[in-house]
């Protein structure tokens, strides 16, 4: 097996594993790990005897860290800095797929394309070429970057010791497999039973791209708060906060159980706008086989996953022509799903806060955060958890790439994993308390 990095290469059973740089000396000192295949599932964190992670970086400081999150975690992926391209001494990198610079530069048609890349592709995020169709390795090395959140589950336990955990959960590809037909991405039976245990133990909401009706048609759990069209559309508790009840675009409703809540949608007047672009949409793409318009009410989704390649770039052209109407919307991608969405700022990390606000919960230190999710959405999510050591995210992940996020799950089976494991962990704490 052979691997390249920059303009040299190596042979073997390895896996590169990072660079970094000493910047007490103003020089670049670059050290390069390379582990054997064959330490199979071992931790990374037993790899040497003093229990110091073997991927050197520099150290941030962590006196006021609200998380307390030690020393040897945070080198994997020191906040702040996991985009520094100061980390590696390489010429310029090509624009990651998926991501916005990318689309600028390659055309909506390339973006499309990349948007659900296989996983040996995706290594050259990491500045890792392997040379080889043999994936798992790469992915074996991105996971020394982005641990297991189930393996990791005691370090994160040690995190949420006398802390208020608040759960935050994205939809599909993370409660729900990504599924060929959007209107069936059902979540099991397991998984609700999951979800509606957890919720008895934390507070727990679900922020997804999708509408927050039919977001909620699939959970079926009144014991959750739901945040739909990426944040734009949420219900919380009533709490008359400067920066939520009085807000104005926060109105006073009830939910279907007929509790009163507040109600939240910061992009209300887009909603006309929407409904034509979505009604356009479905006339321009009627003919063509597989497209799928989905209505996400202050979003318009175009999902092209059973669309034959050939027509891509006809579906591309047909949304750009229509948003030339529209300049206060813009135009995102997604797993083979493109999204029209309304120019505010306003994202699924501003949901958070605001729901944390909703809650009581926010600017505290006695409260933990915790976001699953898989889509690229959800980076916003996973930023401002990062920001401050406000809590962290869990990346929903079966292949490599660069994200905000602290820990990973590889599928939908191991958050259900995760969360079980989060419910016994609560539970042992009570009955500790009890003796």
């Amino acid at each position: 097996m052979q691997y390249s990095f920059g303009d040299e290469k190596f042979s073997g059973s390895l896996c590169l594993m990072d660079c970094s740089h000493n910047s007490s000396d103003k020089k670049t000192l670059k050290r390069w790990f390379f582990i054997d295949k064959r330490v199979g599932n071992l931790d990374p964190m037993d790899l040497k005897s003093n229990h110091v992670a073997p991927v050197l970086t520099d150290q941030p400081s962590i006196n006021k860290s609200r998380l307390g999150i030690p020393s040897n975690q945070l080198s994997y992926s020191p906040p702040g800095a996991s985009f520094s391209s100061s980390l590696y001494p390489t010429p310029r990198k090509k624009p990651i797929p998926g991501k916005l610079d990318d689309v600028r530069a390659s055309g909506w048609l390339d973006a499309m394309k990349s948007s659900s890349p296989p996983r040996k592709m995706i290594t050259k995020e990491l500045n890792i070429e392997v040379a080889s169709d043999d994936a798992d390795v790469a992915y074996r090395c991105w996971m020394f970057k982005y641990p297991s959140a189930l393996s990791s589950f005691k370090e994160i336990m040690n995190l949420a010791k006398g802390k208020r955990i608040a759960l935050f959960l994205d939809y599909d590809g993370t409660l729900s497999p990504i599924i060929d037909e959007p209107d069936r991405a059902f979540m099991s039976d397991a998984m609700r039973s999951a979800v509606r245990t957890v919720a008895k133990y934390f507070s727990t909401a679900i922020i997804s791209g999708r509408s927050r009706d039919k977001v909620f048609e699939f959970v079926g759990l009144t014991e959750l708060y739901y945040a739909g069209s990426h944040g734009m559309d949420i219900i919380g508790p009533v709490r008359n906060s400067v920066s939520v009840g009085n807000h104005p675009n926060c109105i006073r409703s009830t939910d279907k159980e007929g509790r009163e809540v507040n109600l939240f949608q910061p992009a209300s007047e887009f909603l006309p706008m929407i409904d034509e672009v979505f009604r356009s949409l479905v006339e321009k793409t009627k003919e063509i086989e597989g497209a799928k318009v989905e209505n996400n009410k202050f979003c318009v989704s175009v999902h092209y996953r059973k669309v034959d390649e050939k027509n891509w770039s006809t579906i591309a052209e047909y949304v750009d022509d229509i948003l030339k109407d529209y300049p206060r919307l813009r135009l995102t991608h997604g797993r083979k799903v493109l999204e029209v969405r309304p120019v505010i700022n306003w994202d699924k990390g501003k949901a958070v806060e605001f729901l944390l606000e909703s809650l009581g919960l926010s600017n505290s230190e006695g409260v933990l955060p915790i976001y699953v999710g898989d889509d690229r959405t959800d980076e916003d999510a996973f930023k401002v958890l990062r920001k401050g050591n406000k809590g962290f995210g869990i990346l929903v992940s079966s292949w490599p790439k660069e994200s905000n996020a602290f820990y990973s799950l590889s599928d939908p089976s191991e958050v259900m994993e995760f969360l079980k494991t989060l419910v016994k962990w609560k539970q042992s704490e009570e009955y500790v308390k009890e003796e």
